[in-house]
């Protein structure tokens, strides 16, 4: 136990609020966004020169044992890596693409790309081992036309890489094999002799160089290719230190599995190290069945200075704590706070959390929460305040405004700031259709003060104002394509399905049946009591097998349905649950009929669970 030691210390909790004509309003940080590095590389320099034998990354061999990779030796490799791929073409027109996951070896060539200018595409690797078209790896590929294409595992990747045209394309692997005979070694590259050019062009690399180019996973349709620039990186960790001055008195440690390839865990958990001089341990577990275990095993070793992870981990994580003093006390025995974003943290899971830390401590752990998006860098607004529940998402950091926007019955949240991006890669219309006429990013987001007589008490995250919702996992579900291909299969029992899953774990159905079907399947007549008819064995075993077989044919989280309902009631018209066009409104049904969507997620007896 830390006996009385206090609470991380936070800035105030305090907002200007600015009122606008149309019902909507401005929040901003009082505190002034202070100066900032003109690029991410230059905390590699400092830490190097300044903490050169610490612990920059650390990864378990196959063996399992750590492979620790210091400050020093990062930079050393970074400039070797760097050279090595001006030598092989890749330039700021042809950048750098990773198809892998989270390793030493893709953040260093990360890093090296970053300190010559050259921009980076870490890609999601799903788009490579989940896919059986590679369609969003094709359109990524073909978008970003890169120089140099790294995969840790040939083997692995080769159906992926089989896929793509490599012409004239550098191939980089670290572990070769013979479905990428033409591959280069990666440590070939790191013998590479660095030259006078690097250093010529890390000191043209400055705030408004692109970075990276991220690519978003929740919109419609193929991904869209986010501008992450210098400035937007360098000035979000900037503002993170100044909600967090906590953050800055010891070098934070991270035992971190988010993948790089997104917003949260490649800009705010590996450039909040980079920034601070601390250590990441990546972690090659994640919170999904059979992988969680290797997180557990990491987490027994090493205890964290901060904890960062979606409510679908702490969810698997909490009962591991609670059942092992040993290990709850280790794991809180350096922590300063619990980190959730990506979707809701349950109120039951928050308490379960509060109560382990003060059986631990004495006292309750600091628990965070921010908002932000790939657009942001991510962070937008931030808790910097103790909070008694799930829900906050703070107030705005310094240097972003934050307006909210009266739209459809909410406040929409848009975004004005250094930390936001000037575009989608090659897509001038998106761009164009992405701001509004002050400048401001259209987030698409919803929130409401949590306490609307005091502002600095800060926001609730409150929805999508269109209709696409975050499982508990943090995977955005595309409320449409899932609609359409639920209803699709099962055209002769359902006229048309109402998406649920908000912050559950699982996507259900609210079923509006087709009554002619679902009365020829079931052998009766029209007569008969729909009740009745939507339990005849007949109909749910065809429901069941209809919805298994697009299952297998969509078998991701956000793709597959894993319980639905038949509504017995008919739409009402005159509570806006049909639109003028005829149309379902899916938001307006999961309103009136809230009790229903609880029903879902029961053990009630008229829920249908679909097997695989």
């Amino acid at each position: 136990m830390r006996g009385n030691e206090v609470a991380p210390d936070f800035a105030p909790a305090a907002v200007d609020v600015e009122n606008l004509k149309d019902g909507g309003f401005i929040l901003r940080s009082p505190l002034p966004l202070e100066p900032y590095a003109p690029n991410i590389c230059s905390y590699l320099i400092e830490w190097a020169e300044n903490a050169p034998q610490r612990t920059f990354l650390a990864e378990r061999t196959a063996s399992g044992e750590w492979r620790h990779l210091t400050y020093s030796e990062a930079l050393l490799s970074t400039r070797s890596l760097a050279q090595a791929l001006l030598a092989h073409g890749v330039t700021v027109d042809r950048p750098l693409m990773i198809l892998s996951g989270n390793s030493i070896e893709s953040g260093l060539l990360q890093l090296a790309a970053m300190f010559v200018g050259i921009p980076v595409s870490p890609v999601s690797p799903a788009y490579s081992l989940m896919s059986r078209d590679f369609g969003k790896l094709k359109f990524v590929y073909d978008l970003v036309r890169p120089g140099l294409v790294f995969a840790a595992d040939g083997d692995t990747f080769g159906g992926a890489l089989a896929a793509l045209d490599l012409d004239g394309v550098a191939l980089v692997v670290k572990h070769t094999s013979p479905a990428a005979t033409a591959a280069i070694p990666i440590e070939k590259l790191f013998t590479t002799e660095p030259t006078p050019a690097i250093d010529a062009a890390f000191s043209r690399v400055g705030p408004d160089t692109v970075a990276k180019v991220l690519f978003t996973s929740g919109s419609t349709g193929m991904p869209k290719g986010v501008i992450n620039t210098q400035r937007m990186m360098c000035s979000n960790q900037q503002a993170l230190a100044q909600i967090w001055p906590f953050i800055t008195r010891r070098p934070p440690v991270l035992v971190d599995w988010l993948p790089w390839n997104h917003t949260f865990g490649g800009n705010h958990n590996f450039n909040l190290i980079l920034r601070h001089g601390g250590t990441l341990y990546i972690d090659a577990g994640k919170p999904a069945p059979g992988m969680f275990e290797t997180t557990i095993k990491n987490l027994r070793a090493i205890a964290p200075t901060a904890y960062f992870n979606v409510p679908r981990g702490f969810q698997m994580l909490a009962p591991y704590l609670e059942q092992d003093t040993a290990f709850r006390d280790h794991f809180f025995s350096n922590l300063d706070t619990i980190f959730y974003a990506a979707a809701a943290l349950p109120q039951d899971l928050w308490e379960r959390f509060e109560k382990l830390s003060m059986a631990a401590l004495g006292q309750k752990i600091a628990m965070t929460s921010a908002w932000g998006l790939t657009e942001s860098a991510p962070l937008a607004t931030g808790v910097h305040f103790p909070i008694a529940r799930a829900g906050v998402i703070g107030l705005p950091v310094p240097g972003t405004e934050l307006k909210l926007l009266p739209n459809a019955g909410k406040l929409e949240m848009r975004l004005r700031g250094p930390n936001i991006t000037p575009g989608y890669f090659k897509h001038d219309d998106l761009t164009e259709e992405a701001f509004d006429e002050d400048g401001f990013y259209i987030t698409g987001d919803a929130a409401k003060f949590a306490d609307p007589n005091d502002a600095s008490k800060g926001i609730l995250f409150d929805g999508r104002v269109a209709e696409d919702f975050k499982l508990l996992t943090g995977s955005w579900v595309n409320t449409g394509m899932v609609r359409v291909g639920a209803v699709s299969a099962c055209t002769e029992l359902i006229q048309d399905a109402v998406v649920t899953g908000h912050d559950r774990d699982h996507i259900g159905l609210l079923i509006i049946p087709n009554l002619a079907g679902v009365a020829n399947v079931a052998g009766e007549g029209p007569d008969t009591p729909l009740p009745e008819l939507l339990c005849h064995e007949k109909v749910q075993q065809k429901l069941c097998a209809d919805l298994a077989s697009y299952n297998a044919a969509n078998p991701a989280s956000s793709t597959r349905v894993a319980r639905v309902l038949f509504l017995l009631e008919p739409l009402d018209t005159d509570a806006g649950e049909i639109t003028d066009k005829g149309y379902v409104n899916q938001r307006a049904v999961l309103e009136q009929r809230h009790e229903l969507v609880l029903q879902l997620y029961s053990e009630n007896r008229d829920i249908i669970l679909i097997d695989d």
